[in-house]
């Protein structure tokens, strides 16, 4: 049900990236093209890696992509998981929790200390699967994000 994705992937990845940015309510904002997908997670240098959830037909249903973050109060690394999606179809079959087991599974044989996301505060489904299988919000903390124009404009201060 679940595997590491391979350069065949990256056509179904990117096309559950945009119903994950259609879902999100934020489909402008997918902006990554299937060559920069590939290049990412298949080229010389990753910068990610990606596991797919497959149904019972062999079809992708489903992904994880997740990149590695690195904690200095622990030392070690940890996994950011950028996204995790199923298709509403899939859904109640077990592809996420699949998915999320996989890259515990993972943390655990490297020896990597966290496993984070960020979920949308009104996205009470995916909170409360997250909730059930163990997983805690992390309140005290508030994420900050430049991009497009403040990006820019501080990266051309001197």
């Amino acid at each position: 049900m679940i595997r590491a994705a391979t350069p065949a992937d990256v056509p179904v990845i990117h096309t559950l990236i945009r119903e994950l940015a259609e879902y999100e309510k934020a489909l402008d904002e997918a902006r990554a093209t299937p060559e920069q997908l590939a290049e990412a997670l298949f080229g010389p240098h990753p910068a990610a890696y990606a596991h797919v959830a497959e149904g019972p037909d062999g079809e992708v249903v489903g992904f994880a992509l997740w990149f590695l973050n690195f904690s200095t109060w622990r030392g070690v690394h940890g996994i950011y998981l950028e996204d995790l999606y199923v298709r509403p179809e899939a859904r109640g079959g077990g592809h996420g929790r699949a998915l999320l087991t996989e890259l515990a599974r993972v943390c655990v044989a490297r020896g990597y200390e966290r496993l984070e996301w960020s979920v949308l505060n009104w996205n009470r489904p995916a909170i409360d699967f997250y909730e059930a299988m163990g997983a805690r919000p992390q309140d005290e903390w508030t994420v900050y994000r430049l991009t497009d124009e403040a990006l820019t404009a501080l990266g051309r201060q001197a």
